[in-house]
């Protein structure tokens, strides 16, 4: 079971000693804010150091999984120079992660807003060829989206038609997410069909990410709300086989679930997966351990 979740970062070895402090052997991290562009040099021997860790803690490198920004989208092209700027800002977090050491960067491929759908894949295929050469060392996922607004990579088709128009293929691949599964329409109680569907028209090969997610929503509706696991309207019992799938046996499962009150479960929902056993009292163990820790 290759399994963490995201954490904060500030310098890589802080990522990696979260990471180990939740019980996991893998995580995601984002190389600033979510939300905006402002990022701080790399630091060598910071990078040095978390690679000595990792190695010493059984973290593969190669599954270690960065996240770039919400707020590059690739698919719209209305305001042409944030168009640009996203193509370049990609570029600078792709270079980031290589100085890290880092295989896998995850992307949002973006919203329409007034372009039709055709068009927003076009620009995103655009976009990705600009960024995507044949000395890029990092492999770009495109995350499976739940559907809100005019979100593109909704459904199969959708990513399919992204990864036939990219030219270096062999550098690009897909994260899944099960909230955005869910809330996009697919019964993840039948997963296995799912993935049929997904070799079919994909390529298994290219699915080298899960986000691991609850979804408080019902099944597409198109929101994308997170939940912790089994709490939400997926179930306890469905995410765990989607855990154990012999196919995702290799691939790092990543929880984005939400903090209960300020704090991070991660430690305790690892626990769950690991142990295969829902625990119905983990907002109260969660609140209870870190104010012990205070």
């Amino acid at each position: 079971m290759i399994i963490g979740s995201h954490v904060s970062y500030n310098g890589l070895l802080v990522s990696v000693e979260t990471a180990l402090s939740y019980g996991a052997n893998t995580f995601m991290f984002y190389t600033g804010a979510p939300q905006n562009t402002v990022r701080k040099p790399i630091d060598e021997q910071v990078v040095k150091s978390a690679h000595k860790l990792m190695k010493e803690n059984n973290i593969d490198i190669n599954n270690i999984i960065c996240h770039a920004p919400y707020i590059i989208n690739l698919a719209n092209k209305d305001k042409i120079d944030s168009w640009l700027f996203g193509i370049a800002f990609l570029k600078e977090e792709i270079n980031r992660c290589e100085n890290m050491g880092v295989k896998y960067i995850v992307i949002h491929p973006g919203s329409a807003v007034n372009h039709t759908k055709e068009d927003a894949l076009n620009n995103i295929i655009e976009a990705l060829n600009e960024v995507i050469d044949n000395d890029t060392k990092v492999t770009v996922l495109i995350e499976t989206m739940a559907g809100k607004g005019t979100e593109c990579g909704i459904n199969l088709e959708e990513i399919k038609y992204i990864i036939e128009n990219i030219i270096y293929k062999n550098k690009i691949g897909v994260c899944i997410d099960t909230c955005h599964l869910n809330d996009s329409g697919i019964d993840l109680d039948n997963f296995d069909t799912y993935l049929d569907d997904f070799d079919k028209l994909i390529g298994i090969d290219k699915l080298k990410c899960v986000h691991l997610n609850d979804s408080l929503n019902a099944i597409g509706a198109r929101k994308d709300r997170h939940a912790n696991i089994g709490y939400g309207t997926i179930g306890f019992d469905t995410l765990i086989n989607i855990a154990y799938n012999k196919r995702l046996e290799k691939i790092p499962k990543i929880l984005e679930t939400p903090y209960i009150e300020d704090y991070p479960p991660y430690k305790f929902e690892i626990r769950q997966i690991k142990d295969k056993k829902f625990n119905p009292n983990l907002k109260n163990d969660v609140i209870l351990y870190y104010l012990e820790q205070k």
